[in-house]
C-alpha cells in the first residue's frame, strides 16, 4: 500500500496530520533537521511523539538531513544516544559520515536517504541501499518516467519517496549557498532565510564567456522574480502517481500551520482512498483542489513530473503566499440533544459569520456560526481570546479534532 506521509513541525501538526489521514509523519529534533526554524520537538517530546503515533498504528520519521561539519559530530553522537530509544521508525539522512554514525548508534533503526542527497539514478540507488538504506527520497527534479525507469533497474526490496505537494527549491535538491552568502545563515544546516523568494532589481547581468547570452526575466507589476519557485501540488495526479511505483508519497511544510498538515493530509487521503476503492473507476474530485487552495501557498505547479527543469523552471509571477483561510477553532465536543458544538478558538470567531466544518475524510461544510455561547452558557457577540472555549448551535454531528475555518460571504 502506498504511504502518505506529511510534515509535523510541532507536536499539534502531528497530531493534526494523523487525525486527518496520514499513515507516518516526518519531524525533527532541536538540531540536524533541514527547518530550524521550524518548532521541532525536544528530547522528551520524541518520545512522546513516537509513543502516540504507534498508539494510532502509524510510523514516524526524524529528519537528520543537515550536512554537519566536523566540529558538529560530537554533539550528533550525544543527540543519537538520546533518541536512540524512542521507537522512531527511521531517520532521514543525506550525508555519508550522518549515516555511518546513526548506523553504529542506532543499528537498528531504518535510514532513509533524503532528498538533499539529489539521487536522480539507479545506480544512487543502489549505492546507497549498499550503505543500509531501505528508502530512498528521489531528486525533486525526476519526471514520471525518470522515476519509472530508476523502478524498473533497482531492488525490489528498496523502497522510493517523493515529494508530492508543498514548496520547491530554486538549487538543484535544496542545495543552495545564496542564504549563507547573503546573510551568514547556512541553507545545508536548516537555517535558510530564502533569499531566493526576495525581490531583486536587475542593473546589469553579463558572464565574460557567453557574450550577447540573453538571460528572460519574469516581470509583473509587483516585481521581478527570477529565483522564486511556485508550490508544486500532484492532487489531480493520483493515477499517475498510484501507478508509478512510489512506496511514499510526501507533503512538504513542516513550517506551516496546524491547519495546512490537516488539510493537505486529508485531501490527498480521500483521493488515494478513493482510487484504491476502484482504480478503473477513478475520477478526479475538483473540490479536492479548493480544499489545498484554502492553505497558505505559492502559485500551484506540478513540480518536474510532467516537466523538466531544462524546459521551465517553475518560477512564481507574485510575491509572497496566497493567504490561507482563517483556522477559527478546534471542535471539542458534541452535545446530540442542544445540538450544540463546543469549539476551543484558535482565532476569532465571530456569531451570525459564514464557516465551514471540516473533518477527516471529508470536504469543508458550510455553516453559520448561530447562539454563540461562552462556557457560562451566556450570548456572546465573538470568540476573541485565545484557546477560549464557545459553542455554536450546529445540524449536523461534530466529532473532536474538526476544524472550524472561515468562509466567504458569496461562496
Amino acid at each position: 500500500m502506498t504511504e502518505l506521509l506529511c510534515p509535523a513541525g510541532n507536536f499539534q501538526k502531528l497530531k493534526a496530520a494523523l487525525l486527518y489521514g496520514a499513515d507516518a509523519v516526518y519531524c525533527a529534533g532541536k538540531s540536524f533537521g533541514m527547518r530550524s526554524a521550524a518548532d521541532n520537538f525536544e528530547i522528551e517530546e520524541l518520545y512522546e511523539a513516537a509513543r502516540y503515533t504507534h498508539q494510532r498504528n502509524k510510523k514516524i520519521y526524524l529528519t537528520l538531513n543537515t550536512l554537519p561539519s566536523w566540529r558538529e559530530f560530537e554533539a550528533l553522537e550525544r543527540f543519537l544516544n538520546e533518541i536512540k530509544d524512542s521507537g522512531i521508525d527511521a531517520l532521514i539522512i543525506a550525508d555519508p559520515g550522518v549515516l555511518t554514525l546513526a548506523k553504529r548508534v542506532m543499528p537498528q533503526t531504518e535510514i532513509h536517504i533524503s532528498t538533499q542527497a539529489g539521487v536522480v539514478s539507479h545506480a544512487d540507488c543502489d549505492f546507497w541501499q549498499s550503505m543500509g538504506a531501505s528508502r530512498v527520497v528521489l531528486a525533486r527534479e525526476l519526471s514520471f518516467e525518470d522515476i519509472a525507469q530508476i523502478k524498473k533497474r533497482i531492488s525490489k526490496e528498496l523502497e522510493l519517496e517523493t515529494f508530492i505537494h508543498g514548496s520547491m527549491c530554486v538549487s538543484f535538491s535544496g542545495r543552495c549557498l545564496l542564504s549563507e552568502n547573503l546573510v551568514g545563515r547556512d541553507a545545508n544546516k536548516g537555517t535558510c532565510a530564502q533569499p531566493c523568494r526576495w525581490n531583486y532589481n536587475l542593473y546589469e547581468i553579463a558572464e565574460e564567456k557567453r557574450p550577447g547570452m540573453r538571460f528572460p526575466l519574469v516581470e509583473t507589476d509587483k516585481g521581478t522574480f527570477i529565483m522564486s519557485s511556485k508550490d508544486m501540488c500532484m492532487i489531480e495526479h493520483i493515477p499517475q502517481l498510484m501507478e508509478s511505483g512510489i512506496t511514499s508519497f510526501k507533503i512538504e511544510g513542516r513550517m506551516k500551520s496546524a491547519y495546512y498538515a490537516a488539510v493537505t493530509a486529508n485531501a490527498y487521503r480521500m483521493a488515494i482512498d478513493a482510487y484504491n476503492a476502484d482504480p478503473a473507476g477513478y475520477v478526479y474530485d475538483p473540490a479536492l483542489k479548493r480544499e489545498l487552495e484554502s492553505v497558505s501557498h505559492r502559485e500551484y505547479c506540478t513540480g518536474y513530473f510532467l516537466d523538466t527543469p531544462d524546459r521551465t523552471g517553475q518560477l512564481t509571477n507574485n510575491p509572497g503566499y496566497i493567504r490561507e483561510k482563517a483556522y477559527l477553532a478546534v471542535a471539542q465536543s458534541y452535545d446530540e440533544t442542544t445540538q450544540r458544538a463546543t469549539f476551543i478558538q484558535r482565532n476569532k470567531a465571530v456569531n451570525g459569520a459564514p464557516a465551514e466544518l471540516l473533518t477527516p475524510g471529508a470536504c469543508g461544510k458550510r455553516i453559520t456560526l448561530c447562539d454563540m455561547q461562552n462556557e457560562e452558557g451566556q450570548a456572546i457577540d465573538s470568540a476573541p481570546h485565545p484557546f477560549m472555549r464557545f459553542s455554536v448551535k450546529v445540524p449536523f454531528p461534530v466529532k473532536e479534532g474538526d476544524i472550524l475555518r472561515g468562509a466567504d460571504a458569496e461562496e
